[in-house]
């Protein structure tokens, strides 16, 4: 008998040791989760924020990564319009939210501002197979809260890179598709060695003909990161980056080549010595970036933290183009004499060079309790770019010297901002929520710019963004949000150079929204209204890189109302879509034609649709069988401010069919799943993206002036595939 009972003590305490154990592994887990979430914590919002959001996850992500950019892996949410230069979604692609270009989109990477400093874009070609090491991203529409860099001003786009692992993993994945598209991707993991150290990394490479002539890209990358983790701290060391050689696509076609010869690219032609027409083999962007990341996060106590954030980057790379029977003093060149006659124009080639560096530093502090959520922090940066060109072959080469510079210039730009923000719970049902910004920007340019113009800029600007916001969480099922926006935001370099005078942008962002969760249904409605002051809009005009051009709009608005929902009608089949129907309006356009002004009055903004939708149907068979249709529709959107009927975008609608299979196959490998995607199944035509343009002819009837006017387009492509396979163990 008192055998038994120790028997059974031992196993008593045996029992309860183990669930000791598990309870603090999952401890140790949950800490872990947060430290690595800690990175973006300064950056992003939570459930019950009142900010609109959405989120996704690694597993979310996997499903279509099979070599396209983030943009296209973004297609489906609420809001956004995806395009791509060379029509398959990969190389030089975008996205707008809400009808806002990229240049009005935030984008940071743990953190750290990644939109370009002084363009203010997002080259997501410099981040080949980024989404593979992607933890989570979470995308907030209208101004979303205080972040580091520009202001959002109708999207900003947060990114948390891999978490550390605890166990050693190694992965290979290889797809392929259409157009020769082709992904390999290797990542290892070591795991927590020595309970502390983890050191985890990826290379990839990805290469695609692209849907349009000669669209090609070839794109090398890699992450790489060592980690350092402790109950209360996390060290991280990352560095990613790559090179990209992409054949340029954005010089876009005509409505009649559009109609007749869809996919032809007009870049790198030129007739040889017979009239026949040629196309230059390396009319391509090269361009290589490398990041380097160092954060430390330390937890002091259950309510105090702090995060800090290094970061440098270098870019470095060319655009190079041929160019036909140029004039010598595009380049400050003489003439020549050549066989008694003058010559003062010639075939060459050239490259227009950027080389930059960016360094950031950033820091925050988080104070926590049962009531209080406050967060405090300062993102100070610099930016110093040199932009240059070099003739590298000419037919006639007059007095130019072997890699001399025809223009020369450089941009600095100075970034420093401080925030506070608080999440106050008021009582059970009631959160309110306060952000409070100080921003100072310096950007100076010097020397002459592509066109051998003097090219100097000394601005200084300084912007208040103050943010409230209250949540009432009317029961466990529903609540609601209501919060305010302010915004302001600095012209980028090409607006400086379209127009000396061009003004800053400044935008009052009002959000209201219903939020309902119920078991798995899920309903979320949010309207806003978007007050502009200057706002910096698309003309439709491109630079002679293919950089769209903006101009300020006086006063304007968006208003709109968005719906999403996860809507489980069985076991195996949920349905998730999303509808966003919104107005988007200058209040007055003032426009010349004719050698005339004439007041258009209200007009749509250009490239922003009033419907966007999308939609998901998730049917899952078997626990490891998942297979989907996406469906997109994009109503009809002017490329202009003046509602040109030239420049009009049809309406289009597409549908993608998307699968996923997992083996486990208990042997060396851990899981091998097949993933394939089918786009626009219904082979739809259509066009995403494209620009318009007006010139004021006076030489056809002189004494007179007539306006010309004229679009280009970028056709996306018809029916595609990729399929892979992803191998783990």
């Amino acid at each position: 008998m008192k055998h038994l009972r120790r028997v059974l003590i031992a196993a008593a305490l045996a029992t309860t040791g183990l669930a000791i154990a598990q309870n603090k592994q999952e401890q140790d887990s949950t800490k872990a989760e947060k430290l690595d979430e800690v990175l973006v914590k300064a950056v992003r919002v939570d459930a019950k924020s009142p900010i609109t959001h959405s989120n996704l996850s690694k597993k979310e992500i996997a499903k279509r990564n099979l070599g396209q950019d983030i943009p296209m892996l973004l297609n489906f949410l609420p809001s956004v319009v995806t395009t791509s230069d060379a029509g398959a979604g990969i190389g030089y692609t975008g996205l707008r939210v809400r009808g806002v270009s990229s240049q009005s989109t935030n984008v940071t990477i743990n953190g750290i501002p990644y939109s370009d400093a002084e363009s203010l874009g997002t080259f997501w070609v410099n981040l080949g197979d980024f989404s593979s090491s992607v933890e989570n991203l979470q995308l907030q529409r209208g101004v979303g809260t205080s972040t580091n860099g520009s202001s959002a001003f109708g999207a900003s786009i947060n990114i948390l890179t891999d978490a550390f692992s605890r166990e050693a993993s190694g992965e290979i994945s290889n797809s392929f598709g259409s157009f020769n598209s082709r992904k390999h991707t290797v990542k290892f993991s070591t795991g927590l060695m020595n309970d502390h150290f983890e050191i985890a990394g990826r290379l990839s490479n990805i290469e695609s003909d692209g849907y349009v002539d000669r669209a090609s890209t070839s794109l090398k990358s890699y992450f790489l990161q060592g980690s350092y983790v402790d109950d209360n701290t996390l060290i991280k060391a990352i560095t990613f980056g790559g090179n990209n050689v992409t054949y340029q696509s954005w010089f876009g076609i005509d409505a009649t080549t559009l109609r007749e010869n869809r996919t032809f690219n007009p870049a790198g032609a030129y007739e040889d010595e017979n009239g026949n027409q040629q196309f230059y083999d390396n009319e391509v962007d090269d361009y290589r970036q490398d990041h380097y990341q160092l954060h430390w996060n330390e937890r002091y106590s259950n309510n105090w933290s702090t995060n800090v954030g290094l970061n440098y980057t270098y870019g470095r790379g060319f655009f190079e183009q041929f160019r036909e029977d140029d004039d010598f003093s595009t380049y400050g060149l003489n003439p020549l004499v050549v066989d008694g006659q003058i010559v003062d124009e010639t075939d060459l080639v050239r490259r227009r060079w950027l080389d930059n560096d960016y360094y950031v530093f950033n820091a925050s502090a988080n104070y926590k309790d049962n009531e209080i959520d406050l967060i405090f922090g300062t993102s100070i940066s610099h930016y110093d770019g040199d932009h240059f060109g070099e003739v590298i072959w000419a037919r006639f080469a007059s007095q130019s010297d072997i890699r001399e510079r025809y223009y020369d210039g450089n941009g600095r730009k100075n970034d420093l901002s401080a925030f506070s923000k608080a999440t106050y719970k008021l009582n059970d049902r009631v959160k309110l929520y306060g952000d409070l910004q100080v921003r100072n920007v310096n950007y100076k340019t010097s020397g002459i710019n592509s066109d051998l113009s003097l090219f100097l800029v000394d601005k200084n600007f300084t912007f208040f963004n103050p943010k409230a916001g209250v949540t009432f969480e009317y029961n466990e099922t529903n609540d609601l949000y209501l919060s305010y926006a302010r915004a302001n935001r600095e012209p980028n370099r090409n607006d400086f150079e379209s127009n000396p005078d061009i003004k800053p942008e400044q935008l009052n962002d009002f959000e209201l929204g219903w939020r309902h969760k119920k078991g798995n249904f899920t309903l979320n409605v949010n309207s806003y209204l978007m007050l502009y002051n200057e706002q910096l809009v698309l003309s439709g005009q491109i630079n002679d890189v293919g950089a769209p051009l903006r101009t300020n709009s006086g006063e304007s608005y968006r208003l709109g109302l968005e719906i999403e929902a996860v809507i489980p009608v069985t076991n195996q089949l949920t349905l998730q879509p999303n509808l966003a129907v919104s107005s988007n309006k200058n209040r007055e356009t003032v426009r010349s034609f004719d050698g005339e002004l004439q007041n258009l009055g209200s007009t749509d903004i250009a490239f922003s649709p009033n419907v966007v939708a999308a939609n998901a149907i998730v049917y899952q068979p078997l626990k490891n069988f998942q297979i989907s249709l996406l469906s997109k529709f994009v109503g009809e959107q002017f490329m202009s401010n003046t509602e040109a009927q030239d420049s009009k975008l049809d309406s289009y609608f597409t549908n993608d069919l998307n699968f996923i299979y997992t083996i486990k196959p208990n042997s060396i490998f851990d899981t091998v799943v097949f993933t394939g995607l089918v786009n626009n199944i219904f082979n739809q035509k259509y066009v995403s993206n494209g620009y318009y343009f007006t010139f004021d002819d006076d030489f056809t009837n002189p004494g007179t002036i007539a306006t010309v006017e004229g679009a280009g387009f970028y056709p996306q492509a018809g029916i595609n595939f990729l399929t892979g396979v992803t191998l783990t163990f």
